[in-house]
């Protein structure tokens, strides 16, 4: 399943090493001489577990459905239009932060707001492309690597 994420967010221009570079960057002011080696072993460890891989192929799978058309109406509206109401993509993200605690859970808030580095990418709409999912579950991942990391 690890090998299946991975290729899913690559498919859709998310790398484990652009989640790294998040990490990193939230962990800078913390330990300036982190490696992104160091940030992905902790990525890695993070899209391991299993209730993580759901979150994302289910959070993955809406996005592509909505795509390319096959979601019933109103559901295929409110995610091509990412509706900031809908609220259920940041609550199946938090599925994935709450396995790290407060540090995910608050890291994850940050990086919904400010959009950094890979996440300011996704976050653009394009025509097409549907990716109300994906940016909060790589902001998930990403929140709570670094919460493991602030843990160990």
């Amino acid at each position: 399943m690890h090998d299946k994420i991975t290729a899913m967010l690559r498919e859709r221009g998310v790398t484990l090493e652009s989640i790294a570079r998040l990490v990193q960057d939230l962990q800078r002011p913390y330990n300036p001489q982190l490696s992104l080696e160091e940030c992905l072993v902790h990525v890695e460890k993070v899209i391991k577990k299993r209730e993580v891989q759901n979150a994302v192929l289910t959070g993955l799978t809406l996005d592509i459905y909505a795509e390319k058309g096959l979601l019933p109406e109103p559901l295929q509206s409110i995610l091509i239009r990412d509706d900031p109401l809908y609220g259920v993509d940041e609550v199946l993200a938090l599925s994935i932060t709450n396995i790290y605690g407060s540090i995910g859970f608050t890291t994850f808030g940050y990086l919904d707001k400010v959009k950094t580095g890979i996440l300011e990418n996704i976050n653009v709409k394009r025509e097409g492309t549907v990716n109300t999912f994906l940016d909060d579950l790589v902001a998930a991942i990403a929140a709570a690597a670094a919460a493991r990391l602030a843990h160990h």
